[in-house]
């Protein structure tokens, strides 16, 4: 059995630490074995005939309705599905079976706070349909399902689960995105010194609490939809005795006021919405920012940056993966939007930095299944002026 790194993380028996290094170990052995021939069968098999018969270079979409054809391709991509939902029963049992500790100790962390953390929840609050309608990455329940009141359990299943996602068995605190984006804006804007943070769609606030450390005495506030989410990543930050300020908002309209950030920002949020709340969004923050003030949302490479086979990867989340909104990302100009949004031209960059060993989804041969090649990511970045 492994150490927890915080208090809230579950548990685990002897039999649970087998089954997720078992699990943990089939999500590698899929990635770094089985996933990459789906290239060779591609450029072996498939492409020539393909390229013959569409006269030129294939897209992304030819590329797929001809590859899922291929018996290698759909028992490979049935393997991957089979992990997927393997991640969260595995940690999904685990949490359930010890849920009522959970809850109260979360309960317990909200009574007896450590730091000056707050939680507000809205139980009127609606989940968008682009959350509620699928289970994202197939985890049961999306975010937003709530078992039993005071209920932890979604934060608690994703919280262990996502380290089976990233085929590592032995849980961490987990906060390398956060690490990574701190590492990037000081290197980006060196003379940033935010009074006030947001992050959005902070789910159990992962990235989230490595702004309130690097920053110390900074007012950072984390929203999202899901309540079980809020409530776990609440309790976790105030076991990790991190000072951070979670709410229930949608992202697309929050209860705070005109220019009330410094900055605002967001990790592999974008993917997880829809065409028109990723406008909402935009304008939102526009509205948050004061004068000065810094938006950075972080998601994978847009197609446009892709051959053909590399666009072709990350679409597999969009038909099996309950990621329904990944491809149509990928072909917007965000650029475009966030201009649309009141931001000017000038004061809008895509970025792609390379997030060192820490890709958040993998798939095969140095391509991550949401389109990060060795890692690079896109940062959209605005400065509102």
């Amino acid at each position: 059995m492994y150490e927890r790194p915080h208090e809230m993380m579950v548990e685990e028996t002897h039999d649970e630490s087998a089954r997720m290094g078992f699990v943990a170990d089939f999500k590698r052995y899929l990635t770094n074995e089985l996933s990459g021939g789906n290239r060779f069968v591609y450029e072996k098999l498939v492409r020539p005939q393909l390229t013959m018969n569409v006269g030129r270079e294939p897209n992304r979409h030819e590329i797929r309705g001809s590859i899922a054809r291929e018996p290698f391709y759909q028992s490979v991509s049935s393997l991957r599905r089979t992990s997927q939902e393997m991640i969260w029963d595995t940690s999904g049992e685990c949490a359930e079976r010890q849920l009522p500790d959970l809850v109260e100790r979360a309960a317990r962390f909200q009574r007896n706070r450590r730091t000056k953390g707050r939680l507000r929840l809205s139980p009127s609050l609606r989940a968008p349909r682009y959350v509620s309608a699928v289970d994202i990455h197939c985890m049961p329940g999306s975010y937003q399902t709530e078992l039993t009141p005071g209920d932890v359990f979604a934060g608690a299943m994703y919280d262990r689960g996502v380290h089976l996602y990233r085929a590592k068995a032995r849980p961490t605190v987990n906060d390398g995105n956060g690490i990574f984006m701190v590492d990037w804006l000081r290197g980006r804007f060196p003379g940033l010194r935010p009074r006030r943070i947001l992050d959005m769609g902070c789910g159990i606030g992962n990235a989230t609490l490595r702004y309130a450390q690097w920053w110390p005495g900074v007012d950072v506030h984390a929203v999202d939809v899901g309540a079980a989410m809020l409530r776990y990543g609440h309790a976790r930050a105030q076991a990790l005795d991190v000072p951070v300020s979670f709410s229930q908002q949608n992202a697309e309209k929050t209860e705070f006021s005109n220019g009330y950030f410094d900055l605002v920002v967001s990790f592999l949020l974008l993917h997880e919405t829809s065409n028109s709340a990723l406008r909402n969004i935009f304008k939102e923050c526009h509205r948050l920012l004061g004068n000065g003030g810094v938006m950075v949302h972080v998601d994978s490479l847009p197609y446009k940056d892709l051959a053909p086979w590399d666009q072709s990867v990350p679409d597999w989340d969009t038909h099996y993966n309950a990621e329904p909104f990944m491809g149509t990302l990928h072909d917007l100009d965000l650029a475009q939007i966030a201009e649309e949004a009141g931001f000017a031209a000038t004061d809008i960059s895509e970025e792609r930095p390379r997030h060192p060993g820490m890709s958040p989804h993998l798939a095969g041969s140095n391509h991550s299944n949401d389109g990060n090649v060795n890692g690079e990511f896109l940062h959209l970045v605005a400065v509102k002026q």
